[in-house]
């Protein structure tokens, strides 16, 4: 007996609203309306004879048999990605996509590349940003700069590079009305912060430091990209909490100054990310072997 196939259009709205738990969200991505999301749902519940979604409280809600059918009806559309990204990239052998961080990307990343451009002139590199983790089955990237502890389930993690915490400033910050000798002049000077991630730098520094974290929580700056912040200490508005890969150049070319010599290991640092299992194109196998010694060199 052959069996029937349920509707494609019930199994993308189905994979698309579990992903998302949500109608709205699944119908924005495939860019119909929620009303047709639901429709191909019950469509699909009626050919499958199953309840696939519940709701809770407002939430939505995968049954017990949904969850037990989705993971192979994403595996059969992550196939169905794989074989028609391999069908229509087949003259895309020379073109690297990398995925990374926005300020990584302004304040190492870019500052470098032309080495292995140089290096490399027959691979055409496109850099695009996130913050998300990286699904290799559905991004149309080839590899991926993201931070952290090395441990993301089903990649191949590289290090590259440690991070540190210290205070950095612009070289006039250090004379002046109120020059900054000893960490405790920190109170007369505007502190520069970084929102999300990196919010709680000034906090933990100021604790290592032996001073009072409410020192953190005076009035000052707040940015939502660490170049940024960066930035406007280059420029002299006050005092940034700088880590190691963001401001290393700027340090090395005198735009910056670290004025104390109390710095903070973290437990985490920046690694270069790709499918795990997977044969690696020569031009992955290029980048890689350039990123890691790019990391390696401090100068």
């Amino acid at each position: 007996m052959t069996s029937r196939l349920p509707s494609l259009n019930g199994l993308r709205a189905f994979e698309a609203a579990a992903r998302h738990l949500s109608f709205t969200l699944a119908a924005a991505e495939l860019n119909v309306t929620q009303t047709a999301i639901s429709h191909q749902i019950r469509r699909l519940e009626e050919e499958l004879g199953i309840r696939l979604f519940v709701r809770q409280n407002r939430a939505l809600a995968l049954t017990a048999e949904a969850r037990d059918y989705l993971p192979g009806v994403r595996a059969a559309f992550n196939d169905l990605r794989l074989a028609t990204d391999r069908l229509l990239r087949k003259d895309d052998d020379k073109v690297l996509t990398v995925s990374t961080l926005a300020s990584l990307a302004a304040k190492w990343l870019l500052p470098r590349l032309t080495d292995f451009q140089e290096a490399h002139p027959g691979i055409d590199v496109r850099i695009t940003t996130s913050t998300s983790l990286i699904d290799f089955q559905r991004d149309n990237v080839d590899a991926g700069i993201r931070y952290g502890r090395g441990q993301w389930p089903g990649v191949r993690a590289d290090w590259l590079m440690a991070d540190e915490l210290f205070p950095v400033c612009s070289p006039g910050l250090l004379r002046g009305d109120k020059p900054l000798r000893c960490p405790e002049d920190l109170k007369d000077h505007v502190l520069l912060h970084t929102s999300n991630a990196n919010s709680d730098d000034w906090r933990l520094w100021l604790t290592a430091a032996g001073l009072p974290s409410d020192i953190a929580r005076q009035p000052g700056i707040t940015f939502d990209m660490i170049f940024m912040t960066v930035q406007a200490a280059i420029d002299g508005i006050g005092v940034a909490m700088g880590r190691t890969a963001y401001v290393q150049d700027d340090i090395a070319k005198g735009r910056l100054v670290v004025p104390f010599r109390i710095a903070l290991p973290t437990d985490a640092g920046f690694y270069l990310v790709s499918p795990e299992g997977r044969r690696d194109a020569p031009k992955l196998s290029a980048f890689r072997e350039w990123v890691v010694a790019a990391a390696q060199n401090k100068g």
